[in-house]
């Protein structure tokens, strides 16, 4: 057991590299006092976001951990320390959450001023800032779990019946996670989708000014938006899915048997050593990130990504080996620790297999994208059709993937196998993370420079980075989607390991009507988020125009910029522009977005959690075993099709932005078909930053929630 120290001390070794390289940012230069006022708007406004909500969440944590308390009171010891875990876990998912937008925030202006002076030190400094969010994630998901582990095995033992208690208490940590993560990524997504699709409606379409223009009162809203949405709440929900997967693991590690042995506390441990063992691999795949000046930003993240999954197999098969006995049975089956290895290594070539296909639809250039922009011809109706075919037909490679995932885990070491192969999928968290953090802080870079006014090669080289970042975030959330089904099937197991249930039977209607409701939840939780997006875009839409029209410094400058080329602008014209530049009250917008995302975070959120506590002590735990099933089949692809449909209409309106050639015709930024595609953007925005990535968490927090309450209702 004191191996386990050696799980805490890897969990440690990230936190320092993440610091270390927090270090480093901060010793880059900023850039001008231009550049160096936008980013500490944007620093504001983004932890302005995070206090509002972190105090909300307070309430909500102590109160559900006070529950949990009287829920299992009477139950030995596990009351008190099961409501411990919850806190731990709440507190360790936001603390990542937190660490990686303070480094994103500050890594944006950065990145900005290093791009004036070549794509690669732009390249460099964005993914540093990203490595501090993957890193952070993986490193507090390991201290917390390995700590706790620690401390309870101390309190109740190490033998079989000991180590059920001990799981009980620990799945907890899971649920504050999950519960953190849930609010992260819906508050996150309502913030920047509002202010996002009024920087759109209005500056773009209305006014005919770019997204990023200082006069657009929405920008500042906008770029604290992708911070809170893409950082924030991409970093919780991995970080659910990441201690997800390890406690599943566990749970159903501790029901195996060896011949003549008997409980062998080695596969309990064993997914904490792979987890251990993924941010040392991740450690070394930052360092595989790098590329030339005029190189391809997307080749460099794909060798740190690839090339640390290879490292990572080997890793695994190291540990497999020194762990697990050469065979075992769970459930009266033999198997053999080969076929846990197997089964490992199917889970992380289907999530790299997943993210492949997630860039074929959403990628600039790919087939079907440049579908969407062949629609963009006819007008915004043809363009959203087409939208909406592209995110249907990427469900189906995806879910072959993941059912080939599921069977071929389940055949080489059964249900143990299956939460094994979610364990490799996200055995490389912390580059995946990295890979996907640096997205909006290229974003915001590009949005920065902009801002400031600087020359167009700057602008052009953080577009470039920008582009990449655009298939890099909808490779993560293809990671995120495949991870959630197979943890979440993963749990759903451990669940019914908890309960005694052996199988389920879906001819029994109360099973069946458990099904159906499950199947139905994903949609009502997409409309509550989709309803909260459009409410929270109408107030800033209306903001923005009120800042136009009433504004008078920015309606004039509004009016020459409208003018054209700035070349025949007057010195009155210029002086008019200049005097604009700064009337716009980016701080109203930055508030109703704050405030719109708290108050509608919390309708989602309290579906999410009731459900499966109200089916299971009203109508038991077979009917919760339904509720679950509909919910995870139902919800991964709701959340693949919401996705890639908004990924795949993002890009076709960057590829129009850039200047794209149909039959003969290049179409320009300006023209008719670029408004079609950037309604059909706009559209698309609540579809991958809000409803989509959200149902992911909606399905993990169910399954996590349905674990910690299955010895109440078994």
């Amino acid at each position: 057991m004191n191996n386990i120290f050696l799980v805490v001390g890897a969990g440690a070794l990230a936190m320092l590299f993440s610091f270390w390289k927090a270090s480093w940012i901060n010793k880059q230069d900023e850039g001008t006092d231009r550049m160096k006022k936008i980013g500490a708007s944007i620093a504001d406004g983004a932890m302005a976001f995070l206090k509002a909500e972190y105090r909300i969440l307070a309430v909500f944590v102590i109160a559900v951990a006070i529950l949990l308390g009287f829920a299992n009171a009477g139950r030995s010891d596990s009351s008190i320390l099961i409501s411990l875990s919850f806190i731990v876990g709440a507190i360790a998912s936001g603390l990542a959450g937190f660490l990686g937008m303070k480094v994103a925030t500050k890594a944006n202006t950065r990145t900005t001023h290093a791009a004036r002076t070549g794509l690669a030190s732009a390249l460099h400094v964005a993914f540093t800032g990203g490595s501090v969010m993957g890193l952070s994630v993986v490193g507090l998901g390991v201290i917390g779990l390995g700590g706790l582990f620690i401390f309870y095995t101390n309190q109740f033992g190490v033998d079989a019946v000991s180590m059920k208690t001990v799981l009980n208490v620990i799945s907890g940590f899971s649920l504050g996670a999950s519960s953190i993560a849930l609010f992260a990524r819906v508050g996150g997504g309502i913030y920047t989708k509002a202010a996002d699709v009024g920087a759109d409606l209005v500056g773009k379409v209305e006014a005919g000014i770019p997204e990023d223009h200082p006069l657009n009162p929405a920008t500042i809203a906008d770029n604290v938006g992708d911070n809170v949405g893409d950082v924030a709440g991409m970093g919780a929900d991995l970080f659910e899915s990441y201690v997800g997967s390890i406690v599943g693991s566990m749970v159903l590690g501790a029901s195996i048997l060896v011949v003549g042995v008997g409980f062998d506390i080695n596969f309990v441990i064993l997914p904490l050593f792979i987890a251990a063992s993924g941010i040392l691999v991740s450690i070394i795949g930052t360092f595989m990130v790098s590329v030339k000046e005029g190189g391809d930003p997307q080749k460099a993240l794909n060798i740190g990504e690839f090339g640390s999954s290879a490292i990572m197999i080997g890793a695994i098969y190291f540990l497999i080996q020194s762990f697990l006995p050469e065979s075992f049975t769970q459930g009266g089956v033999g198997f053999t620790s080969m076929g846990v290895f197997y089964a490992t290594v199917i889970g992380l070539v289907a999530g790299l297999g997943i993210g492949m296909i997630t860039e074929h639809y959403t990628g600039t250039g790919t087939p079907p994208v440049m579908s969407i922009v062949k629609q963009t011809l006819t007008g915004p109706a043809t363009t959203l059709i087409a939208g909406l075919g592209v995110g249907m037909q990427s469900t189906a490679i995806p879910i072959l993937i993941l059912a080939a995932a599921i069977m071929g885990a389940h055949h080489f070491a059964g249900l143990y196998g299956i939460a094994m192969a979610a364990l490799g999928m996200l055995a490389n968290t912390g580059i995946q993370l990295a890979v996907d953090a640096y997205g909006p802080i290229s974003d915001n870079a590009g949005g920065i420079a902009e801002m400031a006014g600087l020359p167009e090669e700057v602008r052009e080289r953080t577009d470039k980075l920008d582009a990449v970042g655009n298939t890099t975030a909808a490779i993560g959330k293809g990671f995120a989607i495949g991870s959630a089904a197979l943890t979440a099937l993963a749990l759903f197991a451990a669940f019914m390991v908890q309960t005694g249930i052996d199988s389920i039977d879906i001819s029994n209607p109360m099973v069946m009507a458990g099904l159906f409701v499950g199947g139905m939840l994903p949609f009502l939780f997409s409309s509550m988020a989709m309803g909260a997006v459009g409410r929270a875009a109408m107030a800033m839409i209306e903001e923005v125009r009120r800042q136009f029209r009433e504004i008078p410094e920015l309606k004039a400058a509004l009016a020459v910029l409208n003018k054209g080329d700035e070349s025949t602008w007057s010195d009155e014209e210029k002086a008019t522009y200049e005097a604009g530049l700064d009337k716009a009250e980016h701080g109203k917008c930055v508030e109703i977005s704050t405030q719109s995302a708290i108050k509608e975070m919390v309708l989602p959120g309290i579906l999410a959690i009731t459900s499966p506590v109200i089916v299971g002590f009203v109508f038991g735990a077979e009917t919760l075993g339904g509720l679950l099933a509909g919910v995870t089949v139902s919800g991964v692809l709701m959340a693949i099709f919401q996705s890639n449909a908004g990924g795949a209409w993002d890009n076709a309106k960057k590829m129009i932005e850039e200047g794209v050639v149909v039959n003969g015709e290049e179409i320009k930024k300006g023209s008719e078909a670029h408004k079609a595609a950037v309604v059909g953007d706009t559209v698309g925005d609540p579809f991958k930053d809000t409803s989509g990535p959200s149902l992911n968490i909606l399905i993990k927090l169910m399954s996590v929630v349905s674990l910690v309450i299955a010895p109440l209702i078994a």
